[in-house]
């Protein structure tokens, strides 16, 4: 991949593939990752490359999901500025689309695992020269209770935390918002029992984690053989969640051995249940997701996504 401009230097010299003649951005101007400078300059090149580039302001929730969802949706290119659960309205749109653009995606969210997981640039030529090349992979995705996600579903400690942020501290903080309100749920929690139903063998734990993708939380590495471009998912089931094993899963994920931690289950699946006597938390993609019961499988097709 050719280097990616600076910001602030003359543009770079793009031109737009066959297949790429129309783009649509659409942002969320009330996120805490909304940069209007960087998006304007991602529009500029693609304009200048001789592509149709609009720039989209979403306002109200769910909007992505309806632009996506929209049969009459006339454009090559479909690119989402944002975090991992605006990648996620845009999938469920798509699932009520028949024939669904090619799919980009503008890092510019509070969480973008999906971009680690794709190895995308970050700089705007960068992302207008991917953009333009158009050069795709399938975009594979798991379904929780017939919901789609596109990198992971789980029930425990962690959904707790996503339901318990307040999205104004999480607009202001970012990712510390996620760290301070792990701490508050974690000196007054009750300990979550799930029992995750394996292809028929059953496993109990604290915490269950249905993940598309080898990353969990950024960049840190929870399932080495997984890959959101491949079908299939892999499960991760920590046994115990008192503090000294929570210590021990935190420093698993920061050196990437959490696959090899004591405690820990991990097992590629098509099909998993998670089930619990009381309901407990559940997210899909950094949202909140109501409670068990979970069914989740991988889903039956995929999506073509723009990559460098």
């Amino acid at each position: 991949m050719r280097p990616s401009a600076e910001i602030g230097t003359s543009p770079p010299k793009l031109a737009a593939d066959e297949g790429t003649k129309s783009v649509l951005i659409v942002a969320n101007p009330t996120s805490g990752g909304y940069r209007p400078k960087t998006l304007a300059k991602i529009q500029s090149y693609l304009t200048q490359a001789g592509c149709d580039a609009r720039l989209h302001l979403t306002t109200h929730a769910g909007e992505i999901a309806e632009i996506a969802a929209n049969k009459n949706l006339t454009v090559d290119v479909l690119a989402i500025a944002g975090g991992d659960g605006s990648v996620n309205e845009a999938l469920t749109g798509f699932q009520d689309n028949p024939a669904p653009p090619v799919l980009a995606v503008i890092p510019c969210g509070t969480a973008n695992v999906l971009a680690h997981e794709l190895n995308l640039p970050k700089r705007p030529a960068g992302i207008a020269r991917a953009i333009l090349n158009q050069r795709t992979s399938p975009l594979h995705y798991g379904l929780a209770n017939g919901h789609p996600f596109v990198l992971m579903a789980s029930a425990g400690f962690d959904a707790e935390v996503v339901h318990g942020i307040p999205l104004a501290l999480k607009r202001k903080l970012g990712k510390l918002a996620y760290v301070i309100t792990a701490i508050k749920i974690a000196l007054s929690r009750k300990s979550s029992d799930l029992t995750v139903d394996i292809d028929g063998e059953k496993h109990d734990g604290k915490l269950a984690v249905a993940t598309n993708g080898r990353f969990y939380g950024g960049p840190f590495v929870v399932s080495p053989d997984a890959s959101v471009t491949t079908h299939g998912l892999h499960v991760l089931v920590l046994k115990k969640d008192d503090p000294l094993s929570a210590l021990r899963f935190g420093l698993a994920l920061v050196i990437g051995r959490v696959h090899k931690a004591k405690g820990v289950t991990l097992a590629a699946v098509e099909k998993v249940r998670v089930l619990s006597k009381r309901p407990v938390a559940a997210q899909i993609d950094g949202d909140p997701f109501g409670t068990t019961p979970l069914e989740i499988s991988a889903g039956p097709d995929n999506l073509a996504i723009v990559v460098s």
